[in-house]
């Protein structure tokens, strides 16, 4: 069974940065997406930023230029470097893992930015 594992959240002044880790287990299909989606209180959960095996990225219109996704296919990671944060980017941030019309959610970590 694939799991995700989060780490790096926490509180953070505004302008400051921050990285986020996310570790795969269990039986992962080479071919997938590994990407990073939020959630702030009272909203949808969305998309923050994603990256193909291949290197293919997408980002979020609101965190271009100041968020970078990077993964490592050897170890089933996938990183989120956040920079230049904004108190908009307070939220739980989740990773995700894509492939063959499956996914499977990390458990969250909480990223507050203070203003």
């Amino acid at each position: 069974q694939v799991q995700l594992v989060e780490s790096g959240g926490g509180l953070v002044q505004a302008g400051e940065s921050l990285r986020l880790s996310c570790a795969a287990s269990g039986s992962i299909f080479s071919i997938n997406t590994m990407g990073w989606y939020r959630q702030a209180p009272g909203k949808q959960r969305e998309l923050v930023a994603a990256i193909t095996s291949g290197g293919s990225t997408n980002y979020a219109d609101s965190v271009k230029g100041r968020f970078t996704v990077s993964r490592d296919n050897a170890k089933n990671t996938v990183d989120l470097q956040m920079n230049s944060r904004k108190p908009e980017d307070t939220a739980v941030y989740y990773c995700n893992l894509w492939w063959l019309g499956r996914s499977r959610w990390g458990q969250g970590t909480q990223v507050t930015v203070s203003s």
